[in-house]
């Protein structure tokens, strides 16, 4: 574990009004740059009603010089310049991609760059903190036990701090970003209980006030990223279907947490269909999201392509999918998942740098 002197938290309220507005500019006086922001179950840009296409790129903090890294490096001029002006770009910002390789200490480099580059190019970032597999991390599932109270002090196998500590470090170091959209704390929470030492998801057991441990999880989240950045957007993370804390009418009474402004869906085509099963399909998600007054974001669709369909086959259904989204009520999508290297003579859900659906990026009204 690393020794990290964490900053001094300044306490203060959020607030989670209809109108609030996230709002990002340079020195004082200037406009800002973006200003994302939510009005009932609709987001806005620079106040106005706004409809984002957007993209998940989880591999941009990979930077082999520096950090051990989560798939192929991506060239950031590249990525970020080949998309329009104010696209949004959903990016894990991992505290192991916050450590030098070579040294074991922090290094903020290759995050610093992210941010550098998306503010040079004009576009926004919602910045992930950490996922509940574990995934690019160190492939431990966070249970039960770790929203309950861990995430507060608990190391988890190799991370350089609690992710408290990552989140008051995090929050504190890009809050005037003017890239910065808005934080998810968790990529696809659920906190279930273990019962083998992998934690293998078919011995998984759902704790009966898993929503509660859930709920609280967000509660005092939101709140601590309020006190550190009262303006900033929240995002639930949510995969959206049946998962341990969110299943059915659970979903709804998470997303009703204070702590939370944008609920979110994840659409996989192998899995799921439009509009979805009427208990935890998307209209049933976009209804509990109108029900406590938030939107809802289609944060992940994944469709296939490569070996099993060609890209302008996906791209096709892709487009029939955002159509479908938009119809049903959700409040903007983006697609999974941006790699600078493609397996083309595999089955993956790989986007590169030639993919046809690059065009449909920042096309939202």
């Amino acid at each position: 574990m690393l020794s990290v002197g964490l900053l001094v938290i300044a306490l203060g309220c959020g607030s989670n009004s209809p109108g609030r507005l996230h709002t990002r500019g340079g020195a004082a006086g200037d406009d800002p740059q973006h200003r994302l922001g939510v009005h009932g179950t609709s987001l806005t840009l620079d106040g106005k009603p706004w409809w984002p296409i957007g993209i998940n790129a989880y591999q941009l903090g990979t930077d082999w010089k520096i950090n051990a890294g989560c798939g192929a490096e991506v060239d950031l001029e590249r990525y970020f310049g080949s998309l329009p002006s104010g696209s949004l770009s959903r990016v894990n910002v991992y505290s192991a991609f916050a450590v030098n390789k070579h040294t074991g200490q922090l290094d903020f480099s290759r995050l610093d760059a992210i941010f550098a580059a998306a503010e040079r190019h004009d576009q926004l970032l919602i910045g992930v903190l950490t996922g509940g597999d574990g995934g690019c991390e160190n492939d431990y599932f966070k249970n039960e036990d770790w929203y309950r109270s861990g995430w507060r002090s608990e190391v988890s196998h190799g991370l350089p701090m609690p992710f408290e500590a990552w989140l008051n470090v995090a929050v504190q170091r890009w809050s005037s970003s003017p890239a910065l959209a808005g934080w998810t704390p968790v990529g696809e929470p659920e906190p279930s209980s273990c019962t083998d030492a992998s934690c293998t998801w078919q011995t998984r057991l759902c704790p009966p006030d898993a929503a509660l441990v859930l709920r609280t999880f967000f509660d005092e989240v939101g709140s601590r990223i309020r006190s550190l950045d009262r303006d900033v957007l929240t995002f639930s993370g949510h995969t959206g279907g049946s998962q341990c804390g969110s299943a059915a009418d659970e979903y709804q009474m998470v997303a009703a947490s204070a702590g939370i402004d944008v609920v979110e869906y994840h659409f996989y085509e192998a899995s799921d269909y439009v509009p979805g099963n009427p208990r935890d399909g998307l209209r049933r998600r976009v209804e509990q999201a109108r029900a406590v007054n938030k939107p809802l974001l289609v944060a992940e669709i994944g469709v296939a392509a490569g070996a099993c369909n060609t890209l302008e086959d996906r791209r096709r259904e892709v487009s029939s999918l955002v159509t479908a989204a938009r119809t049903h009520g959700a409040a903007g999508v983006m697609f999974w998942s941006y790699v600078p290297d493609p397996r083309l003579d595999q089955c993956t859900f790989d986007i590169g740098p030639d993919d046809p659906l690059l065009d449909m990026v920042g096309t939202g009204a």
